[in-house]
């Protein structure tokens, strides 16, 4: 039986300094793929897009920039309140979205709570596939 941590939140995405849109969106982990999350934009939309990430990118991007290449994510002050940033590279394109850090960490912590960090591993079953193998 695999356990699903989902939380449905309103991101903003960045067009401009001046300028931004709500973008609804849902966060998504799954205890049959404990390494990664899924962000799934406009959800209600006839086309949703999605997006999937090493969990450990978005823990440590609540609290430094970290990540390269297509996804990275950093932490930072907007009006006031803190947010996470999250910058995604395509070949469709570019987007930077900005989302509530407590909102997130929140999230992050209900998955954490789900699997520890350093136990993913044994989510997958592959001693137990393993142990079974060899023991034919």
């Amino acid at each position: 039986m695999h356990t699903v941590v989902e939380r449905e939140l309103e991101l903003r995405l960045i067009l401009s300094p001046e300028r931004s849109i709500p973008v609804p969106a849902r966060l998504g982990y799954r205890t049959d793929d404990p390494y990664a999350v899924h962000i799934t934009f406009h959800v209600n939309s006839a086309c949703p897009v999605h997006w999937t990430f090493a969990r450990d990118l978005l823990v440590e991007g609540v609290f430094r920039a970290c990540g390269s290449g297509d996804v990275r994510v950093w932490p930072t002050k907007s009006e006031g309140r803190g947010v996470v940033l999250m910058a995604l590279s395509s070949p469709d394109g570019d987007a930077l979205l900005e989302a509530p850090t407590a909102q997130v960490s929140a999230w992050l912590e209900r998955t954490l709570r789900v699997v520890p960090p350093g136990t993913e591993g044994g989510q997958l079953g592959i001693d137990a596939a393993l142990d079974q193998l060899l023991a034919q």
